[in-house]
């Protein structure tokens, strides 16, 4: 019997398996539901990492510029279906030299207590795991980024292991060498990360 960890979702969008179908997972019928060209200078949209806000969903996305600058933004939708992104790339609050940034893709969000975390992989000498957090989804604040470079697809537990802040992430290179290694990594606070026995 599995249990729900977390708050339930009453409200999220589902279409039944299709008739015939013996897949496990299946795809929505009305895909793709974000276009390409969802906002004014978008090439694509993808990797959208969507949590349940208010009366509807929140989320960031990756969208990749016509001169394929990546970066993430913030959007909104009343039923997870019906999607505004908002125009503008979301600017962190934070020390200048933690901000500044050469890309940002692939984000990820989850809520532990009253804040969203965001991780995102994020350019910064190399790519490495930007991390920041917002309680509104308009103002987002910047941490340090958990990782050296170089360093990719972060994902951040949705809740603590113990008295630690919980997150996997795969070494790598400038390029996308597949060393095949996933790393786990604790932290008390966000800022200093190590292999902690728990």
């Amino acid at each position: 019997m599995s249990r729900i960890i977390g708050e339930k979702l009453t409200n999220i969008p589902w279409q039944d398996k299709p008739a015939g179908s013996n897949a496990p997972v299946w795809r929505y019928s009305a895909n793709p539901i974000i276009q390409r060209n969802a906002i004014p200078n978008s090439n694509s949209v993808f990797n959208s990492a969507v949590v349940p806000f208010e009366d509807g969903f929140a989320g960031v996305f990756r969208c990749d510029s016509r001169s394929v600058s990546m970066d993430i933004f913030a959007g909104f939708s009343k039923d997870g279906v019906n999607w505004e992104i908002n125009h503008e790339p979301i600017q962190f609050e934070g020390d200048p030299e933690v901000t500044k940034r050469e890309y940002r893709y692939d984000p990820r969000v989850v809520k532990i207590g009253d804040r969203y975390y965001i991780n995102w992989c994020n350019g910064y000498h190399g790519p490495t795991i930007g991390i920041g957090y917002t309680t509104d989804f308009k103002t987002f604040h910047q941490l340090e980024n958990a990782f050296l470079p170089y360093n990719r697809n972060g994902v951040l537990f949705p809740r603590k292991i113990g008295d630690n802040y919980a997150m996997l992430s795969r070494p790598s290179d400038t390029g996308h060498t597949p060393f095949g290694d996933i790393f786990y990594s604790a932290s008390p606070d966000l800022t200093f990360w190590a292999n902690t026995v728990m």
